[in-house]
């Protein structure tokens, strides 16, 4: 998957709010290293993990679903496995306000959900990481 390098700076300069799917409480978990990272940015992040679900991570609570996420979400990113991803596509596609952007994390692809929200309108980045692409490409 090749992104330009524009797009993805144009996608990480205008989110603001990323619900963060699969967080984690362990320190030793991408997820957790991620969320502390895209908070230290000034992303508004959003935790979503069931197992987690009314508890706060990083001061922020962590909610179920995205669909439990209260108002427009920006950014949806993945840090699950591939094959849940469709899934969570038909949940995403469900909510009142749809995101501007579907991002997997590095390893997580699934094609056909990712036609799926692209038909939709939905900007999707698939295997790729924003704390290793904003370091990278200069941004914030």
């Amino acid at each position: 998957m090749t992104y330009p390098d524009e797009l993805i700076r144009t996608i990480l300069r205008t989110t603001r709010r990323i619900a963060l799917v699969g967080a984690s409480a362990n320190p030793a978990r991408p997820s957790n290293e991620v969320m502390e990272f895209l908070l230290g940015k000034g992303y508004q992040v959003l935790p979503v993990n069931p197992g987690l679900a009314g508890q706060e991570l990083f001061g922020q609570k962590v909610y179920a679903r995205v669909a439990d996420v209260p108002g427009p979400i920006d950014m949806i990113d993945v840090f699950r496995n591939s094959d849940q991803v469709p899934a969570l596509v038909d949940e995403v596609l469900a909510l009142p306000v749809l995101p501007k952007v579907f991002w997997t994390q590095l390893g997580v692809v699934h094609e056909a959900a990712a036609a799926k929200a692209s038909a939709r309108g939905i900007q999707v980045i698939m295997n790729r990481c924003p704390a290793i692409e904003i370091p990278r490409l200069g941004i914030l």
